[in-house]
C-alpha cells in the first residue's frame, strides 16, 4: 500500500466549496473569516486529518515555532545541563529546539543566526563569544537571551561564578596557601575575564598578589600544557577557568609524578558531570547550570509571546558554591 497524499488546503476548499484563500485565512488569521464559514473549514480540516506545513505556517503567522539555543562546544559537558534545561522548558512552552555549535567563534556565532534567522522566533546564546557592540546589534534583529554574558540593552541570565571564586580563594588561603595562580581560559571569553577580575579582588583583600597562566584555548587538551604552565609558576594552588582545564591538569600533573593536593592543590569550576569521579575527586564550584537554562527561556518566551507575563528585571544572577572534595588540602600536607 503506498503512502497516504498529505492533505491540502486545496483539498478542504474542494470539500467546503469555498476558495483556497478563504480556507487559508480560516485556519491561520481564523479572526477574518465569519464564524460559520471558520467552523465549517475547520470541522473539514479535522476530519481529513490536516496538519499545516511548517514553512506555511510560518509565513502566515510570522513564526516558526522554533527557539536555537547557540553553544561554543556541544562537547562541552557544562552545556549538557544547558541543553536539558532549555529543551525541557521550550517543550513545556510549546517550541521546538534547535542546537548550535559555533566551535568557539563569533564569527560563526553571527554567520549562523543570519543564515538561520528566517527559521527561528529567537535564540539563546550560551557563553557568546561576540563582542558587545556585535551582540547588542544582533540583539536588535533577532530576539535575544545571553548565558553568562551581561551586555547592557540584552537579556541576561548570569551564573554568579566570580562570587564562587572568592569563596575559592577563601578557602584557598585558609589551608596556607599564598601563591595562587588563575588558570586561564579563552581571552575572547567574557567569563574568564570576570573569573579573572574576581580572583584579583579576592587575592588583594588577603594583600597577595595575583597572578595568572594561560589564556589556552577551550577544552580539556589545554590541561597539559596548562599544568605545565602552573608548575613553572611556583605556585602551590590554582584556580581554573573551567573543569575541563582542571581535569585535564590532573592527568598530567599525575603523569608528571606531582601530588595532588600534598604537592598542588586545583579547583575548577562549573562542577560538570565527572567532576567527582576524577583521581582525585576535583574541589570546584558547583553552578546551577540546568536552572540558568530554564530561566534564560522563561525570559526569552516572555519576550515572544506578549500574553506572558513580563519579567520584572532583564538579568537573572543564579548563586554558586564551592563543593569542597579531594584535589584541595593544606599546604603542609
Amino acid at each position: 500500500m503506498g503512502r497516504r497524499q498529505q492533505v491540502t488546503i486545496a483539498d478542504i476548499a474542494a470539500a467546503t466549496g469555498v476558495a483556497v484563500s478563504t480556507v487559508s485565512r480560516a485556519l491561520s488569521r481564523p479572526s477574518r473569516v465569519s464564524a460559520a464559514t471558520r467552523e465549517r473549514i475547520q470541522a473539514v480540516a479535522r476530519e481529513l486529518d490536516y496538519v499545516p506545513h511548517p514553512p506555511a505556517r510560518a509565513l502566515a503567522s510570522g513564526r516558526t515555532g522554533t527557539v536555537a539555543l547557540v553553544v561554543s562546544d556541544v562537547t562541552n559537558p557544562f552545556y549538557f545541563g544547558m541543553i536539558r534545561g532549555t529543551q525541557q522548558q521550550l517543550t513545556a512552552a510549546g517550541y521546538a529546539h534547535l542546537l548550535i555549535d559555533t566551535e568557539d567563534s563569533g564569527e560563526r556565532e553571527v554567520e549562523m543566526l543570519h543564515t538561520m534567522r528566517r527559521s527561528l522566533d529567537g535564540a539563546i546564546l550560551g557563553a557568546s563569544r561576540l563582542p558587545a557592540r556585535a551582540l547588542v546589534a544582533l540583539a536588535a534583529e533577532i530576539p535575544l537571551v545571553t548565558v553568562n554574558r551581561n551586555v547592557r540593552g540584552v537579556p541576561s541570565v548570569v551564573i554568579d561564578t566570580p562570587a564562587g571564586i572568592a569563596q575559592a580563594v577563601e578557602h584557598l588561603v585558609s589551608l596556607g596557601h599564598r601563591d595562587i595562580v588563575y588558570v586561564s581560559g579563552p581571552a575572547q571569553s567574557w567569563s574568564n575575564q570576570a573569573r579573572w577580575q574576581a580572583m584579583r579582588t579576592a587575592l588583594e583583600r588577603h594583600s597577595l598578589g595575583a597572578q595568572r597562566v594561560g589564556p589556552f584555548p577551550s577544552g580539556r587538551g589545554s590541561g597539559s600544557a596548562a599544568a605545565d604552565a602552573v608548575l613553572n609558576s611556583g605556585a602551590t594552588a590554582c584556580v581554573a577557568f573551567n573543569d575541563l582545564f582542571a581535569l585535564g591538569m590532573l592527568t598530567r600533573l599525575r603523569e608528571r609524578g606531582v601530588r595532588v593536593p600534598a604537592d598542588l592543590s586545583v579547583v575548577g569550576c562549573d562542577d560538570i558531570f565527572g567532576a567527582d569521579f576524577s583521581n582525585p575527586p576535583l574541589t570546584t564550584l558547583t553552578a546551577p547550570i540546568e536552572q540558568a537554562g530554564r530561566m534564560a527561556v522563561s525570559l526569552l518566551v516572555s519576550r515572544l509571546d506578549p500574553r506572558a507575563p513580563q519579567p520584572v528585571r532583564r538579568t537573572v544572577v543564579l548563586p554558586t558554591y564551592l563543593t569542597v572534595r579531594e584535589s584541595t588540602g593544606s599546604l603542609t600536607a
